[in-house]
């Protein structure tokens, strides 16, 4: 059965802030006579956020590039008034601006990506209750993960919750379907793209406007657009074939560093796995580690979507009986490890790290992540909203996932009984203190050796660093071998049988 075309779409850009490879607007462009882009600045999402950002400029600059795209597109297309059109941007309730708008516009449809994330599955049955009383429909299309919801199951129609049965059920389906990352084509449709009328004509709203300070690219830790993320990925291609090893080094270039571009959609996750897909199946044993970074993506994905209890509790029920450090002491062993001040120095540099450019190397987060939750007793969910703060590629599913494996109550996560310990992965994976000499510059005349513990250095190391332990360096705040038994006596409750 061949469907009716449509007279008029809206698409509702959320998460993929782009226009190739971009599963709704494919949907809508070829489906409708008309079709307009629109995103909204939504206040509920905005309103808790500080008012610098790197997030929300990453996106208004994101957002600048798809407009200027579909006009440019427009016009190579031959759409009459192709100088009118662009985005359409909006400020204020997504609730409210989506059906507004696509009643203004008399569209029949509004196309959007799916997304898993409570709060905004809420936002969506909303809208669509709004849309519906204006016999306005709703489709929503899988976009920003490979695979989704119930596409990789169980034989016996589970979800997974091991990650490697996982990821072998995932690459036996890519085999099956490698249709999984064709391309949605969206540039050859592109005389469909409609001016916007003139009662919706608005220029894009500034920073300011929107109540956020503006930031100049330099401010911005990565390049932003749609540009920026081919620039990340054509230089990500030259060096992939030793990702596996080079991953795991802070000082070096070893990440994609895309990571804010797969959040925010500005580049499409299917032209990345092709990519990684490609070359692990020429050999590349670094695209197979990154195509298995790829898959960890859609197995939290999965995770959150079955399991959306994660957001607030552990997805093992026992790991909620552990009693966390509260207190005075824990206050202030929390502002320490907020502010890098641990006396531990790659924990520090890292958080350093975060705090200054909104971004933190993977191992890094590993090393933290343990050493708030297994040195100091600290509950996971304050140090995984601390990460929902800071950084730069925030994704619930992924931030969660990583916080609940560091803790050991997730799905697939380390055993509880293996910690961390700061000193020993300092020496390992920051061997020369390139890292720690980058983010804590006043211990860079130490011995490499020294770094990585200097309350252990030698007095004359010190002195001719010019380093005195408490005043220009705090001295550990914890001893990890302490509290590495504190926090084995802690988790014993998870033993316990219900």
């Amino acid at each position: 059965m061949i469907e009716k075309p449509l007279s008029a779409c809206l698409v509702w850009l959320r998460r993929d802030l782009r226009c190739d490879d971009h599963a709704a607007l494919h949907h809508a462009l070829k489906h409708a006579r008309q079709v307009w882009c629109a995103f909204v600045f939504d206040t509920d999402i905005l309103a808790p956020l500080p008012r610098r950002d790197q997030r929300v400029a990453f996106i208004h600059a994101a957002l600048q590039e798809v407009d200027a795209t579909l006009r440019e597109w427009a016009q190579a297309s031959g759409v009459e008034g192709a100088a009118q059109v662009g985005l359409i941007v909006r400020h204020g309730r997504a609730v409210v601006e989506i059906p507004a708008l696509a009643a203004s516009l008399g569209v029949n449809r509004v196309v959007a990506s799916h997304d898993d994330e409570p709060q905004a599955l809420a936002r969506d049955a909303e809208v669509l209750q709004a849309l519906a009383r204006d016999r306005i429909e709703w489709v929503s299309v899988k976009d920003h993960v490979v695979f989704e919801r119930r596409e990789v199951m169980t034989q016996t129609g589970g979800s997974y919750g091991v990650f490697t049965p996982y990821k072998n059920a995932w690459l036996k389906r890519l085999t099956q379907h490698p249709e999984a990352l064709a391309a949605h084509e969206t540039r050859s449709l592109a005389g469909a793209l409609a001016p916007i009328p003139a009662p919706q004509q608005r220029a894009l709203p500034t920073m300011a406007e929107i109540g956020f300070e503006a930031m100049s690219p330099h401010d911005i830790r990565v390049p932003t657009g749609m540009s920026g993320a081919r620039s990340l990925l054509q230089d990500f291609l030259g060096r992939i074939d030793d990702y596996r090893h080079a991953r795991e080094f802070p000082a070096i270039k070893g990440p994609s560093y895309l990571s804010a571009h797969l959040r925010f959609g500005t580049i499409s996750v299917r032209e990345l796995a092709r990519e990684a897909w490609a070359r692990a199946q020429a050999g590349s044993e670094g695209a197979q580690g990154w195509l298995a970074e790829l898959v960890w993506r859609d197995f939290y994905h999965q995770i959150l979507h079955h399991h959306p209890r994660v957001v607030e509790r552990a997805f093992k029920p026992e790991y909620d009986r552990i009693d966390w450090a509260q207190g005075p002491q824990a206050e202030a062993h929390f502002k320490a490890w907020c502010e890098g001040r641990t006396g531990y120095p790659l924990v520090d540099a890292a958080m350093h790290q975060i705090n200054q450019t909104g971004w933190m190397h993977n191992r890094l987060r590993m090393v933290v992540s343990s050493f708030l939750i297994k040195d100091l007793g600290i509950d996971w969910r304050r140090g995984e909203a601390y990460f929902a703060e800071k950084l730069i590629d925030f994704d619930l599913a992924a931030n969660n996932g990583g916080w609940q494996w560091a803790a050991s109550s997730g799905c697939d996560a380390q055993p509880y009984f293996r910690i961390f310990n700061p000193v020993s992965q300092s020496e390992k994976f920051d061997p020369k203190g390139a890292f720690i000499r980058r983010y804590l510059p006043a211990l860079a005349p130490l011995p490499d050796a020294a770094l990585h513990a200097p309350w252990l250095a030698r007095p004359m190391d010190l002195l001719a660093a010019g380093v005195e332990l408490g005043k220009d360096y705090p001295s550990p705040i914890v001893q990890h071998d302490v509290a590495r038994q504190e926090t084995l006596a802690r988790y014993a409750v998870v033993k316990i049988k219900a």
